[in-house]
């Protein structure tokens, strides 16, 4: 299924293929989201409709499978942020399955059953540009780039570049990261307009990162 470019490509292009199979186009913005920020939002509604996917799902993990374990707060707490983040936004949902599945979330297994389950349905992988660099130390890389087709977005300080069959989307560029939303809230700070108004009030009331 993946297509086998590693220039840019065009929502016209991309139109004329989904056109041809009738399959339906998805997708799959996946991470600790802890919390979400709007520059997750904004990548995730740029290549919606940049491409012309049918919708982005966000997919909260529930163990990353990196060597330096991080520290995340419940996914209860991550969760209900990423409902209100998205509540009201068109084409953009939220996928459960590695919050179901629970252990180390591995994106080859997730994708494995994602595909099996849906087999009408193309998945469209995004990462930013700091994680493309890393692609040939995903497990199962050359499994995984069979089952979906990645699109890499532009992240700041850093510069992509994959011999992995990637489509990429230019968005605008938002130095923004969970680390520095949770710092400043910390530090007795308010990031506002870091994240919605939504998520901020429900971390104010929960507690959270304090």
């Amino acid at each position: 299924m993946a297509l086998d470019l590693v220039t840019p490509f065009t929502k016209v292009e991309l139109e004329e293929e989904v056109k041809e199979t009738g399959r339906k186009q998805v997708g799959i913005l996946g991470g600790n989201f802890n919390p979400v920020h709007n520059a997750h939002l904004i990548v995730a509604d740029q290549v919606r409709q940049q491409l012309g996917l049918d919708e982005v799902l966000l997919m909260p993990e529930y163990l990353p499978p990196h060597v330096d374990k991080k520290e995340t707060i419940s996914e209860a707490h991550r969760l209900n942020m990423l409902m209100l983040a998205i509540n009201g936004v068109e084409g953009l949902d939220i996928e459960t399955i590695e919050l179901e599945r629970k252990g180390i979330s591995y994106s080859y297994d997730t994708m494995k059953y994602l595909t099996e389950e849906n087999p009408d349905t193309d998945y469209y992988f995004i990462i930013g540009a700091d994680m493309v660099e890393y692609l040939p130390k995903w497990h199962r890389i050359d499994e995984l780039v069979d089952l979906v087709q990645f699109v890499g977005v532009q992240r700041p300080k850093f510069k992509a570049g994959t011999s992995y069959p990637v489509i990429w989307v230019d968005v605008p560029l938002m130095d923004i990261s969970s680390t520095a939303v949770r710092e400043l809230i910390k530090t007795g700070h308010t990031p506002n307009f870091m994240v919605p108004q939504s998520v901020l009030a429900y971390i104010k009331k929960a507690g959270l990162y304090r």
